[in-house]
């Protein structure tokens, strides 16, 4: 636990100092709003054409073409995901998931936006539909479906353990796009970036600010909806934390698989949609 013990005495003005009037850094009232009525009216007729199991403690690349929704569902017991995102084609843009952070807060849930890596910084995905949006924040100041969490790694887990662990997130979703693109694994982990937490359960300390994780509330039948913004390649790991409410990185608790399942919306019902365009900033940075 890291030390909160000042080093140097509090001025006269302190107080004043720590009563200054937080701001907004990122008003959300002047980002592109997503339009939950178009999608949520393409939603009845519906027609699932595509589906992928994950297993536990692995990861598994999935597509979605534009226009399209997805489904990360609990299946078999309480489970989180390590979710990464590119555009199909192209894997330079990718999900960000501080600059989500910073547009929408630290969780995620209906109406909020998966953005793209700069020099894109469009929407990837738009959130549809949460079964746990109940869940709300608790006493603890935890909170469900995360982007402060990095993934679990095996570099990380080394350096804490001194031990190798090969079914870390990161190692999990490595593999799965290396297998997707046939190429080795040090070929396909530069792709591998900082992930969504989906059904993760987490918050901050309030007494060290460490990041905390709790167990997910996520149950059987239990799942997170996207709209598929343009055409995505998908990756998702079934962590080897389980829910993630004792450890991360183990064989020892219990872990259960994933599904994705992709749908595509009748014929007509996103008529007048466009897709978003890059970010329109003309990257001269200045004299």
């Amino acid at each position: 636990m890291k030390s909160r013990a000042p080093e140097h005495a509090a001025p006269i003005d302190a107080a004043d100092r720590r009563a200054a009037a937080p701001v907004i850094a990122y008003p959300a009232e002047t980002l592109p709003s997503a339009n939950l009525d178009l999608y949520r009216a393409a939603r009845p007729g519906w027609r699932k054409v595509s589906g992928v199991t994950v297993p536990a403690r692995e990861a598994a690349v999935f597509e979605v073409p534009q226009g399209h929704f997805f489904r990360i569902i609990s299946s078999e017991g309480p489970q989180v995901g390590d979710l990464n995102l590119w555009r199909a084609g192209d894997l330079g843009e990718r999900f960000y998931s501080g600059k989500t952070r910073a547009l929408h807060g630290t969780h995620l849930s209906t109406g909020d936006r998966l953005w793209s890596a700069f020099p894109y910084l469009r929407p990837m995905a738009t959130i549809t539909d949460d079964s746990l949006d109940w869940y709300g924040w608790d006493a603890d100041g935890a909170s469900v479906h995360d982007v402060i969490g990095t993934r679990c790694d095996p570099y990380t887990h080394c350096l804490l353990s001194g031990s190798d662990y090969h079914h870390c997130c990161h190692s999990n979703l490595t593999r799965a796009l290396a297998a997707h693109l046939s190429v080795p694994p040090a070929a396909a982990e530069p792709h591998v970036h900082d992930v969504f937490n989906v059904f993760m359960c987490t918050g901050f300390s309030r007494e060290t600010g460490q990041y905390i994780m709790k167990a997910s509330p996520v149950r059987p039948g239990d799942y997170l909806e996207f709209f598929a913004e343009f055409p995505l390649l998908g990756a998702l790991s079934a962590c080897p934390g389980g829910d993630c409410g004792a450890e991360h990185s183990s064989d020892a608790v219990a872990c259960h698989p994933l599904l994705v399942e992709v749908y595509a919306p009748r014929g007509g019902a996103l008529d007048g949609w466009e897709p978003p365009m890059p970010n329109a900033y003309d990257r001269s940075h200045g004299p």
